[in-house]
C-alpha cells in the first residue's frame, strides 16, 4: 500500500509512464524504435530478449551502422532462463519479475555523457517531477567526469554521488569488445522502508530502488587486458518500467502499482479467494500475475509449451502460476480465464496481445487441463515424501525426478514447493536420474514435428486406428483409403479440378511408405488407381500414435480425371531407387554412430540426425572438434564393417530387454513396450558390433553400403558438434568430385595431386615473401603498382614486380629478399623514374644450372632501349631510357625463363 509519507500523489498508471517516456525522448530528436520480440531474432547467443539494448547489439559491435544517431524503445524483456534467471525470487520479492519492461534512450556515437546526465536528470526531476532530495547517483569508482558531471549538471552533493567498484557499475557485452562505466540513479522510498544506500551493508533492502541505468559505452575490451578508447562513444540506458512505475505511485512493491493492481484483482475474482486472506495467498496472486504476463507474451511471440528450449522455459513458468492456482483451492483451469484481463489492461500499447488473445487463451487452458490431471497426484507424491524428510533433509533426486518424468514438475518447481518448506533437493541425484532416463530414452521428441497435434488427426487416428506399416519386406501394396485431410480439414473425396494450393494428406488402411522418424525422411514415390491413373506421393509423415499420412502432389491431385473417395482401393509404390539410398546412408549412420563412441568416448550421446537419399548428418555431444586423426580412424572402423559384409539382423523384444542387453536408444525415437533392435557388425564378446533400438528401414547385408565417407564437421552449439557424411553411391560421386578437383588443382600449379599440399604450403610462404618485399619497397620509396607470380615448367616459380617512381637503388636488397623467401625461381624487379628504367634479375642457388640470369636480362634490355645482361648466371642487370617498355621488359624476361626452364 502507498506509504503514509510519501511525497507523491496518486503518481502514473505504467501505460502513462511508458507513453511518457517514448514521447519526451522523441520530441529531443530520438527516433522511436518499436520492441523487439521475446525470441531473439539474429542472436544465438541469447534464449530470450533481456535487455533493452540486445536489438542494437550488431550496431554496438559495429557489425551494422544505426539507421538513427539517436533512439528511444520501451523493450519487452524476459528473464527466467539461463544466466539471467529471476523465476525462483517472483512472488517473494518486490521487484523481481519473468516479464518486464526496459524503457531506454540510446546514443550511436552522438551525445555522451554530459548530454545523458542532463536528459536523465531532466526526465525524473522535471517531467516525472521527482523531489530531487529523494535521489541518490552512483558512478563507477573511478570515472571522474561523470561524478563532476553530476554536480554540474544536478548540484548533488559528494555525499549523495557514491562511488562503487565492480562488475555492477561497469559494463561489458563479453570477453571483448565494447564495455564501459555505468552510473546509476536511485530513489530513496524513506526511512520508514528497510535498507541503505548502494554500497553499505544494508543495500540490500527496499529503502533505495535503483531507477535507471546509464551506460558509458566508451571504450574497446581488447584480447590479453588492453582497453582502448572507441572514437564514437556511445549511451545506453535501461529504466524499468515497472520500478519507475511504483515509485511514480508512492509504492516501493511494483506488485502494488495499477498494472499489477488489476492482473491480481482479477486473480482474485476468479479464485474467490482474498489475497489478503493469508500470507501465502498474496504470494500465489502474485506469481499467478507476474507469470501471466510472461505467458501471454511468450505465445504472442510464437513460443508454444514444449519439452525443450523455449517451449520449455514457457511450460516452467506457466506450471508454477498453475501450481499456485492450485493452492488458492481453485477446481477448474483458472490462468486461461485471466486472459482477458491481460489483453485488457496491455493490449493498447501491445496490439500483438490483441491479435493472439485466443490462442493465448486456447494454449492456457489445454495446457492447464492436461497438468491438472496429474498435478494433485504428483503433490501428494511430494508431500508423503517431504513428511519422511529429517529436520533439514533434502529430498531425494529420485523422487524428484519421478515428479519431473511421471507427473512433468520441472526440477525448479519442486524446488518452489519445497522452500516453502525450508527444505531442498538432491540436485545432483536428480541429474543422474535424469541421464539414466536419457540414456534408454524413455523419452524423445518425435519426428513428425508439430503438426502431430492437429485436431484432425487425433479425429482420424481414433476413428481408423493405427495403420499398418509393411515397408521392411515391401515396396508396393494393394490397400484402401481410410481418410483425406485437404487444407486441414477431413474430406470423403479429393475432386479433379480442385485447388493445387492445398495440401492434400491421405491414409489408407496398409502402406509399404515410411514416415518421417528418428530423423529418417518419409518415403515418396507413387499412388495407382484402378484404370492407370497415378498421382506422386511427395512425403510420408506419422501424425498421431501410429498413423502414417501420404501427402500427395496438390496438382496432380487436382488434376484427377474422377474424385479420390474415401474407400478407394489403391496401389501405393514406394520409389525403390530412393528407399535404397535411404537405407544406406541409415545403417551406415548405426555405424558411424558405434565407431564415434569407440573413438572418442562413451559420453557421445545422439543429439540430433537426419537421413535422406543424398547424405546423413548427425549431431553428437562432444565438447570439441574432432581432429583429423580421429575422423580417419572413424571413416577405417565404419569401412571394415562394411567390408566384413555380414547381414543385418532384426529382433523385436521388449525394451527392458534390449536395453539389458546394451543396445543404444537413438535420440528422436519414441519406444513402446516392444521395440525393434538392430544388430550389426561381426559379434565380439557374444555381442554384435552395433545394438541399437531403431525403428527405421535398413540394408540386408552391411555390404550393401558399398562405401562410406566423412564430408564435414561443423559446431552445433556448446558441446554438440555435427557430422556429415555420404554413403553408396553419393560417397563414389563425392570421391570422384573431390578427385578431379585435386587433378584441376594440381594441373592449374604445374604439380601432380601428391605433391598438392606441399606446392600450397609454398605458395603460401612465397605469399609471405612477397608482402614483406613489397614493404620493403615502399621502405625505399618505390610505389608498388604491378605484382605476379607464377609457377615455371619443371618447378620453382617466375616473381616479377613493377615499382614506379623508383630510382633503382632498392632493387638488389628487395631482389636478394625476395629470392629467399621464394625458395626456387626467378625474380625479376624493374624501377621507373626520372625518364630512366633499370632491371635486376636473380636466379636462386637450385636454379642457376638450368637459368642463367644474364640471359633473362638480355632478353629483357631491348625493351628497356638499351643494352645489358651484365653480371652473374644468378644475378644480372641492364637499363636504358625507355620507360614505357618496363611492362614489355617484364613479359620478355617471363618468355626467356620459361623456355630456359622447359629446355
Amino acid at each position: 500500500m502507498k506509504s503514509a509519507d510519501s511525497p507523491l500523489a496518486a503518481g502514473r498508471g505504467l501505460n502513462e509512464v511508458r507513453a511518457t517516456f517514448l514521447s519526451w525522448f522523441e520530441a529531443r530528436d530520438h527516433a522511436p524504435v518499436p520492441s523487439s520480440p521475446l525470441v531473439p531474432e539474429r542472436d544465438p547467443t541469447l534464449l530470450f530478449t533481456n535487455s533493452g539494448m540486445a536489438q542494437f547489439k550488431s550496431i554496438f559491435t559495429g557489425l551494422e551502422t544505426a539507421p538513427h544517431p539517436r533512439a528511444v524503445t520501451a523493450q519487452k524483456c524476459l528473464r527466467a532462463g539461463g544466466k539471467h534467471n529471476d523465476l525462483d525470487n517472483v512472488g517473494h520479492t518486490a521487484r523481481h519479475h519473468t516479464f518486464f519492461e526496459m524503457l531506454g534512450n540510446f546514443s550511436f556515437g552522438d551525445y555522451f555523457k554530459e548530454r545523458a546526465i542532463e536528459l536523465a536528470w531532466r526526465l525524473v526531476t522535471e517531467e516525472f517531477a521527482l523531489p530531487k532530495e529523494r535521489l541518490w547517483v552512483s558512478v563507477y569508482i573511478d570515472d571522474d567526469e561523470a561524478h563532476g558531471l553530476w554536480k554540474k549538471v544536478a548540484g548533488l552533493e559528494d555525499s549523495r554521488i557514491l562511488r562503487i567498484a565492480g562488475s555492477d557499475n561497469f559494463w561489458s557485452m563479453g570477453d571483448t569488445g565494447p564495455c564501459g562505466p555505468c552510473s546509476e540513479i536511485f530513489y530513496d522510498h524513506g526511512e520508514h522502508v528497510r535498507g541503505g544506500p548502494p554500497g553499505s551493508a544494508e543495500q540490500d533492502g527496499d529503502r533505495f530502488t535503483e531507477i535507471w541505468n546509464l551506460v558509458f559505452m566508451q571504450f574497446e575490451q581488447k584480447e590479453g587486458g588492453e582497453r582502448v578508447s572507441l572514437p564514437r562513444p556511445s549511451i545506453d540506458t535501461g529504466m524499468g518500467l515497472e520500478r519507475m512505475g511504483a515509485v511514480l505511485q508512492g509504492v516501493h512493491d511494483n506488485y502494488e502499482t495499477d498494472l499489477f493492481r488489476a492482473l491480481i484483482a482479477a486473480s482474485e475474482r476468479e479464485s474467490g479467494v482474498a489475497a489478503a486472506s493469508a500470507a501465502e495467498h498474496a504470494v500465489s496472486h502474485r506469481v499467478i500475475a507476474d507469470h501471466l504476463r510472461a505467458c501471454g507474451f511468450l505465445i504472442a511471440d510464437g513460443v508454444l509449451p514444449d519439452n525443450e528450449g523455449r517451449g520449455y522455459v514457457l511450460r516452467r513458468i506457466m506450471r508454477r502460476a498453475m501450481r499456485h492456482a492450485f493452492l488458492l483451492g481453485t477446481d477448474a483451469p483458472l490462468l486461461w480465464r485471466l486472459s482477458g484481463d491481460l489483453v485488457g489492461c496491455m493490449g493498447a500499447s501491445h496490439p500483438e496481445l490483441v491479435r493472439a488473445e485466443a490462442l493465448i487463451a486456447e494454449t492456457l487452458k489445454g495446457e492447464e487441463t492436461r497438468f491438472r490431471e496429474t498435478l494433485e497426484r504428483g503433490l501428494a507424491l511430494l508431500r508423503d515424501a517431504s513428511e519422511r524428510l529429517p529436520e533439514g533433509g533434502k529430498l531425494a533426486g529420485e523422487v524428484a525426478f519421478k515428479l519431473y518424468d511421471t507427473y512433468g514438475f520441472p526440477l525448479d518447481l519442486t524446488e518452489d514447493v519445497l522452500r516453502e518448506q525450508g527444505r531442498g533437493v538432491d540436485v545432483a541425484g536428480f541429474e543422474a536420474a535424469m541421464a539414466r532416463q536419457q540414456e534408454a530414452s524413455r523419452a524423445g521428441w518425435s519426428g513428425s514435428g508439430d503438426r502431430g497435434a492437429e485436431p484432425v488427426w487425433f479425429r482420424v487416428r481414433e476413428r481408423v486406428g493405427a495403420s499398418g506399416f509393411l515397408g521392411y519386406e515391401r515396396e508396393a501394396a494393394e490397400s484402401v483409403v481410410q481418410a483425406l485431410v485437404v487444407g486441414g480439414e477431413e474430406v470423403a473425396e479429393v475432386a479433379g479440378g480442385g485447388s493445387a494450393a492445398d495440401e492434400v494428406w491421405l491414409v489408407a488402411e496398409e502402406t509399404p511408405f515410411y514416415a518421417e522418424s528418428g530423423g529418417q525422411v518419409g518415403d515418396c514415390g507413387v499412388l495407382r488407381r484402378d484404370g492407370g491413373e497415378t498421382v506422386a506421393v511427395v512425403d510420408t509423415q506419422g501424425r498421431g500414435e501410429g498413423l502414417i499420412a501420404h501427402r500427395l502432389d496438390a496438382a496432380g491431385a487436382a488434376g484427377l480425371k474422377t474424385p479420390l473417395r474415401v474407400g478407394e482401393k489403391v496401389s501405393l509404390e514406394v520409389d525403390g531407387r530412393r528407399r535404397r539410398r535411404i537405407r544406406r546412408h541409415h545403417s551406415a549412420t548405426h555405424l558411424l554412430h558405434e565407431a564415434l563412441r569407440r573413438v572418442l568416448g562413451s559420453h557421445v550421446a545422439q543429439k540430433g540426425s537426419l537421413v535422406d537419399a543424398e547424405h546423413l548428418r548427425f549431431d553428437i555431444s562432444h565438447g570439441k572438434p574432432v581432429t583429423a586423426e580421429e575422423m580417419e580412424d572413424i571413416e577405417d572402423m565404419v569401412n571394415a564393417r562394411i567390408l566384413e559384409n555380414s547381414a543385418v539382423e532384426t529382433r523385436v523384444m521388449s525394451q527392458d530387454e534390449a536395453l539389458a542387453g546394451g543396445a543404444l536408444a537413438l535420440f528422436g525415437e519414441r519406444y513402446g513396450e516392444k521395440v525393434r533392435v538392430l544388430f550389426m557388425g561381426e559379434k565380439e564378446e557374444a555381442r554384435a558390433w552395433s545394438v541399437e533400438l531403431c525403428g527405421g528401414t535398413h540394408v540386408a547385408r552391411l555390404g550393401d553400403i558399398g562405401l562410406f565417407k566423412i564430408v564435414g564437421q561443423s559446431a552445433v552449439s556448446a558441446g554438440v558438434r555435427r557430422i556429415e557424411a555420404v554413403a553408396g553411391e553419393a560417397a563414389r560421386r563425392h570421391m570422384l568430385r573431390m578427385g578431379a578437383l585435386a587433378e584441376r588443382s594440381a594441373t592449374v600449379l604445374r604439380t601432380t595431386p601428391e605433391e598438392l599440399p606441399a606446392r600450397l604450403e609454398r605458395l603460401l610462404e612465397e605469399r609471405k615473401g612477397l608482402e614483406k618485399a613489397l614493404e620493403a619497397a615502399r621502405r625505399g620509396g618505390g610505389r608498388a603498382v604491378a605484382l605476379e607470380q607464377e609457377a615455371m615448367p619443371g618447378g620453382g616459380s617466375f616473381t616479377a614486380q613493377l615499382l614506379e617512381d623508383s630510382d633503382g637503388k632498392e632493387l638488389l636488397p628487395m631482389m636478394d629478399d625476395l629470392k629467399k623467401r621464394i625458395g626456387s625461381g626467378v625474380v625479376a624487379l624493374v624501377g621507373a623514374g626520372e625518364g630512366k628504367a633499370r632491371m635486376v634479375v636473380g636466379v636462386t642457388a637450385d636454379m642457376a644450372g638450368r637459368i642463367d640470369a644474364r640471359e633473362v636480362a638480355r632478353a629483357a634490355a631491348e625493351c628497356l632501349g638499351g643494352k645489358g645482361g651484365g653480371g652473374r648466371p644468378d644475378m644480372a642487370q641492364c637499363g636504358g631510357g625507355n620507360v614505357a617498355g618496363v611492362k614489355a621488359a617484364l613479359e620478355a624476361a617471363r618468355e626467356r625463363a620459361f623456355e630456359l626452364a622447359a629446355s
